[in-house]
């Protein structure tokens, strides 16, 4: 971690370690961080996962680091932008629940676990801990570290696709981002997915999104292509 994660970052990190540890807040880095990290690239976006108050941790780290905040209660969430222009965003520990398919979803604090078990895929669903007692320990409850070895995508639930179909445009941009492959039974889900035509139950923004994305992406005319294989273009132009 300390090899690929600068300096200044590093010991940021430490700050808010030693600020969870105070606050008696269990903390760590989770997400595109944590796979980065393990595949061995660079990544200077930070997500915290709190099992507590994200919102009181991220405002005490804001003032003692003079540091601007965006706070959204709604779903416990804050962001804080140091004066060198550093961001680390700040979430509790939530779960979520969604009232149809494609709905935004309904946010309940919770624990780690829970958080993670929300996320898209397994590669993404990791963490690492940033607390004084066991600083630096990876957290792997759904054979993430596995599929990275392996180069598969892999979702966490059967319903993944139902519950936010916008997950289809983020397995294809890993996939071609990292040149790993859609495990079988997620490459079926998301068959099954678009034969349902559940991207059509998602909002046009929302899908747009997730094409800009992929249009900032180095390898985004395999994206496109894959897209194209898929049968995906139809939404892609509504």
């Amino acid at each position: 971690m300390k090899r690929l994660l600068p300096g200044k970052m590093m010991r940021l990190l430490k700050e808010i370690g030693e600020l969870a540890d105070e606050m008696g807040y269990p903390a760590f880095i989770v997400g595109g961080t944590v796979r980065d990290l393990l595949l061995g690239t660079k990544n200077i976006d930070i997500d915290i996962v709190v099992e507590g108050d994200a919102i009181k941790l991220g405002k005490v780290f804001a003032e003692k680091m003079f540091a601007d905040i965006i706070i959204h209660k709604y779903f416990g969430t804050c962001s804080v932008t140091t004066k060198a222009g550093e961001r680390i965003d700040f979430a509790t520990a939530r779960r979520e629940t969604y009232k149809r398919p494609g709905a935004m979803p309904t946010v309940e604090f919770s624990s780690l676990k829970d958080d993670l078990s929300r996320r898209d895929f397994t590669v993404n669903a990791m963490a690492i801990s940033i607390n004084d007692n066991n600083c630096g320990k990876l957290i792997d409850f759904f054979g993430g570290e596995k599929d990275l070895a392996s180069k598969h995508i892999r979702v966490l639930h059967d319903k993944s696709f139902i519950d936010d179909p916008t997950r289809i445009f983020r397995a294809v941009r890993f996939e071609k981002r990292f040149g790993f492959a859609i495990e079988r039974r997620t490459l079926k889900l998301i068959k099954d997915a678009i034969k349902k035509e559940m991207p059509g139950k998602v909002s046009r923004g929302r899908v747009k999104k997730e094409l800009d994305l992929i249009d900032k992406e180095k390898n985004k005319l395999n994206m496109l292509n894959r897209l194209e294989e898929l049968n995906l273009w139809r939404y892609a132009a509504l």
